[in-house]
């Protein structure tokens, strides 16, 4: 559409909404900024006031005005009063995401999804990519940095053929109407963001929403070693080609065999080349191989940046090694399956660190595969029930996350790990996952 005077609702601001702004201001739109803080909190408002950009509040005034368009930050409840009164007057609601696929020049979008694993699949991948195509790849979306950023850091609504890898959460898929990549996956599906979605189906749903728009000229990447997501692209079928892949089998179109990742029945890598732990993340990487192969890059190209990679901050991630106990920041391990992958990586000897926001999340898995942990314990506004639910009288509970790290330390042996990985959200404590990691990391260090 031709944005120049329209009148364009941005709701929330973050680098998401600041991202979709400065996209819109180019094309002449007309802005208003609906914001929860006040604008004395606003430190962008004096650069927004001088692009044009009025700055409102969120009453439902601001919402019972005429606007041609509404960009939702993800972070906004999509079932919002707010949001349901603008759907309600025919005013389309849209993520940051949607607005940048509409404005730029066709590119080539990987759209990595999933409940865990994103953030490795789509580093990796971008890794991969970067190698192949140089400064024409880029890593953004969920990962913390806008498409919006990088279509107008990079002229991209007047040059094509770039490529993405783009991370992209369900709070952003809920919200799209063309968006369509060209390569999409949906890692796994596994409880989490029921507060958000309103239910579990709701949840699952929304991730197949990646795949809506693609057709028989893109490629879905099914992981068939995940029995959830096999029911739900059953019940919402797939309508591109799909490329199948499993780490058990080799019946699929990808698979692993005498120690190589096969693609379509092409020996592409070694397994020996995968320098992350864990069998989640062999999954991780075959996803992202398959990936970059649907993307055109050459097997020696994917072979180098594969042996190179060493993972991704506050997953999984090695702090140090003090008196023989080995400490691992996996803070970005924000729902009970994404716990389970990380003490998996492990055969014993775990002391887990478990607490944060109150999701509401059941541990029933959890406590089923607690195998290899020694201790739980618990902090923070949940750590009283997590402690109870996982291990009961047998846990410790503390205040903090200072205060469950002492502690570990405290009572770990050598050859003992102390794993971090809250299980969920960090909000009653901290910004997000990323300033729990690294104040663990501070933590561990200054022993």
């Amino acid at each position: 559409m031709d944005f120049t005077d329209k009148k364009v609702l941005v709701i929330g601001l973050a680098r998401s909404g600041m991202g979709a702004i400065k996209v819109l201001h180019k094309l002449g739109a007309k802005i208003t900024l609906s914001e929860s803080k006040p604008r004395s909190e606003i430190k962008e408002a004096d650069t927004l006031e001088k692009m044009g950009v009025e700055i409102a509040d969120q009453s439902m005034e601001v919402f019972e005005r005429d606007y041609s368009l509404a960009v939702k930050n993800p972070g906004v409840p999509y079932r919002a009063p707010m949001i349901l009164k603008l759907e309600e007057r025919g005013i389309p609601v849209i993520t940051e995401i949607e607005l940048a696929y509409q404005v730029a020049k066709p590119q080539h979008f990987a759209a990595i999804t999933g409940s865990n694993g994103k953030t490795t699949t789509s580093t990796l991948l971008y890794e991969i990519l970067h190698r192949a195509y140089g400064e024409k790849a880029h890593l953004c979306g969920n990962i913390g940095i806008a498409l919006c950023e990088i279509i107008m850091e990079h002229n991209l609504m007047e040059e094509s053929g770039h490529y993405f890898a783009l991370e992209v959460s369900n709070f952003q898929l809920v919200n799209i109407d063309k968006f369509k990549p060209e390569v999409a996956t949906i890692l796994n599906l596994s409880p989490d963001h029921v507060d958000f979605m309103g239910s579990l189906d709701n949840y699952y749903k929304s991730k197949t929403e990646v795949y809506r728009n693609m057709d028989k000229d893109d490629e879905f990447i099914l992981n068939t070693d995940d029995e959830t997501l096999l029911e739900y692209t059953r019940r919402y079928p797939i309508g591109c080609r799909v490329n199948s892949f499993s780490l058990d089998r080799d019946d699929t179109d990808s698979f692993i065999k005498d120690g190589f990742i096969y693609v379509k029945g092409e020996k592409v890598l070694p397994v020996s080349a995968v320098k992350i732990v864990g069998k989640h993340n062999l999954q991780n990487v075959t996803a992202a191989v398959c990936a970059a192969k649907a993307l055109g890059v050459s097997n020696e190209i994917i072979n180098e940046a594969v042996s190179s990679f060493k993972g991704v901050e506050h997953r999984i991630e090695f702090v140090r090694e003090l008196d023989g106990v080995r400490y691992y920041n996996d803070s970005k391990g924000t729902n009970p399956d994404a716990t389970i992958t990380a003490v998996k990586s492990f055969d014993k000897g775990v002391i887990l660190l478990v607490g944060g926001f109150e999701k509401g999340l059941s541990m029933d898995d959890l406590k089923k595969n607690l195998g290899s942990v020694k201790k739980v314990i618990g902090y923070g506004v949940c750590g009283p029930r997590l402690v109870k639910e996982l291990v009961g009288d047998d846990g410790i509970l503390v205040t903090n996350l200072e205060e469950a790290t002492a502690e570990a330390r405290r009572i770990a042996k050598p050859g003992d790990t102390v794993l971090l990985s809250p299980t969920t959200s960090s909000f009653d404590q901290y910004s997000g996952f990323e300033e729990r990691g690294d104040h663990f990391k501070k933590i561990v260090n200054s022993f």
